[in-house]
Parts: structure tokens; sequence; C-alpha cells
């Protein structure tokens, strides 16, 4: 068996925040104290009612506007939480220890929970190692040492829905953008928007302006029954996104499509080459392997 179909080591990604491209929509106002008090997104929403625009449009334009703002930070590191269900299975949910820089485009994924996978990580950089996800594993993965992979490779996604090309919150702005301009062609759906909503918990707690999407009724071209989007009212970035499938049965539970959340997000912290160079002696790549 070659080395490199025994080492998982995956990309992670933040990525469809409006997806389903056919929607009926009708927008659900946010009550006029939200928005008098709310940042950027929600004081567009007042726009609704008066020019029957469609729901999602005050997003879009929040997004159009924040997203060269976003792009214009150089770098950050946060503690990522993820959780997916791909195929229909539920995957147990994980811990990364992530850094992320804009250009070149650069991330660096540090595994922290669950405590079968603490300590692989993963590195990606744009133009550099060919273009190719540079990781190891634990236990006895690690024994077959460095690996490069393709990012898109089987090895590189099993257990990701997202490759590591697509991780970082600018590409989730992106996505909300590419998606929503579709989705705006549409009907059925309910945006509403909450203030005040708290993101992570004593000091790693944000303050959020939460925006939820619904498709009350399932359809062949939606891909979620309601979607979350947690914008940090200080920094005005997307710092969770969360979806949901419509219940199996009346009265059962949805179950989670993708939740990520970004908790102790630092902007602009002065990252190196050597936080994204797999050589870094603090991180203690193994030898060998095919790389």
């Amino acid at each position: 068996m070659r080395k490199g179909l025994i080492l998982v080591v995956g990309g992670v990604a933040v990525s469809l925040l409006f997806g389903g491209a056919v929607a009926l929509c009708q927008a659900v106002p946010p009550a006029a104290s939200s928005a008098a008090e709310a940042p950027k997104v929600a004081n567009a929403a007042s726009a609704v009612v008066a020019h029957a625009e469609h729901p999602l449009m005050p997003v879009i334009r929040w997004a159009e506007r924040e997203r060269p703002n976003i792009a214009a930070v150089k770098d950050y590191t946060a503690t990522m939480q993820k959780q997916e269900s791909i195929n229909g299975s539920q995957q147990e949910g994980q811990v990364l220890l992530v850094k992320v820089r804009h250009a070149p485009f650069s991330v660096y994924l540090k595994f922290a929970y669950p405590a079968s996978e603490a300590g692989k990580q993963a590195i990606f950089v744009k133009g550099q190692n060919d273009d190719k996800l540079v990781g190891h594993g634990v236990g006895i993965q690690r024994t077959f040492g460095t690996q490069k992979l393709e990012p898109t490779s089987y090895f590189a996604m099993l257990g990701n829905k997202y490759p590591i090309t697509d991780m970082g919150i600018l590409n989730l702005v992106d996505k909300l953008l590419e998606v929503g301009y579709k989705d705006s062609q549409f009907g059925e759906c309910e945006v509403k928007y909450t203030e005040g909503v708290t993101v992570g918990k004593d000091a790693a707690a944000r303050e959020c302006t939460l925006i939820e999407v619904i498709h009350p009724v399932p359809r062949q071209n939606f891909i979620f029954n309601v979607a979350r989007i947690y914008v940090d009212k200080e920094l005005n970035m997307p710092i969770r996104y969360e979806s949901y499938d419509w219940p199996r049965r009346a009265g059962e539970k949805p179950q989670v499509i993708e939740a990520y959340t970004y908790l102790n997000l630092k902007i602009n912290v002065g990252l190196t080459d050597a936080d994204f160079d797999y050589k870094n002696p603090a991180y203690n790549y193994p030898k060998g392997g095919s790389y």
C-alpha cells in the first residue's frame, strides 16, 4: 500500500452561506429597534418592505460592501470548531487551530480534537509545494512521514466536505455572494435579523448580528431548511455559519448539514512565511514520506 493511501490529512473550509438556487421568498423585516441599532447588515433590511426587493438583497449589499475590508485583512489566527454531515452521515465534531494569510493565500491547520486526530497538521500555500497540501497524521500514520497531496484528492478530502483551498472567512463571503446572486433571482425564503446574539463563552464571547435564512418547504434545488450567519458586531465579519436539513419526520430535530465557528479570532497578527513552512521546527513535521 502506498504511504499516501494511509495518511488522512484534510482540508477544512467554511463555504456555502446561502445554498440552493430556487426559492419563493417572503421577507420578515426586523423590529424597528433592531433596524435602528443593527450594524451595516441589518440597517439595509428596512429597504425590503419599502421597495419590495428580494429579502437577500440587504445581505448581498453588505457582502459587496464589506468584502474589500475583509480582503484587506492581511492575516488572522483562530480556534475553529467544525461539524459536518457528509453524504447524510454526521461526522464527529472537530476543533482546529488555524492560521490564514491572504497574500499569498496560505493556510495552516493543527487538529486539537478529537483525541484520535490531535496533533495532525496540514499546510497549503498557493504557488508553493506544487500547490499541494503538505501534512502528516498521528499515531501509526505519523510513521509514514510528511505527505504531499492534491487538495481535492480522495485522501485529502476524506472526512471533509470542502478542500483546504476553500478555507477562511474571505472564501465564506465569496460563496455568500456567488450563491446569493443566484438565489436572489427566485423566491420562497424568509430572512430574519436578530441583534445581540453571543457566539462563544467567557473571554471568547463575541456579540453578533444573526442573519437567518429559511426555506420553509423542501424543493429540489434547496440545500438547507435553515441557515444562520453570525456577523461579529465589532469586526463586521461572519464568525459562525450553520445550516440544517429539513426534519425527516414531524417533530424530529433537524440534522446539522455543516457548522463552522471561528473563536478567539485575532486579525493582522503579523504571520510570516515561517508560519506556513512545514520545515518550521516548532511544527515538528516527521521526516520521510512523499516529501
